[in-house]
Formats: structure tokens, C-alpha cells, sequence
């Protein structure tokens, strides 16, 4: 399959709701996405830096609400 997109012809928020629709529809097969393991590594040192208190964490749809305003 060859698919053509005008990215440059594309707004900033259009090419976020690709992403969006893209990773929705690749999540829907987790088992086809191996993570390599370095990302392991990282989750384990955020966690230790949350059970430190170093750090903390926003949900999703705050994270993605909040770039879309940025992007408007």
C-alpha cells in the first residue's frame, strides 16, 4: 500500500489527529509492538523518582488537551 500525505500542506493539529488515529489503531494489537528494553529501564527510574518524590505525572488526555491549545 502506498499512502501520500501533503505534510506540508498539513496543519499542525491536523497532523496531531493522524498521530492520534494512528496509535489508536496500532494499540489495538499491543502484541505487534515490542518495546525495546531500554524502555524498561526508564520506567523503572521514573518510578523510583515517584516513590522519591521527584517527580509526578499527568494524564493523557491533560497532556494532549494541553498541546493542542499550544498548537492553536
Amino acid at each position: 500500500m502506498d499512502i501520500t500525505l501533503l505534510l506540508q500542506e498539513m496543519s499542525t493539529a491536523d497532523k496531531l489527529s493522524v498521530m492520534e488515529l494512528l496509535w489508536d489503531d496500532l494499540s489495538r494489537s499491543p502484541e505487534n509492538l515490542p518495546s525495546p528494553a531500554w524502555h524498561g529501564e526508564v520506567l523503572a527510574a521514573r518510578e523510583q523518582m515517584l516513590k522519591e518524590g521527584k517527580t509526578s505525572f499527568s494524564e493523557f488526555t491533560e497532556v494532549r488537551d494541553r498541546l493542542r491549545k499550544a498548537v492553536q
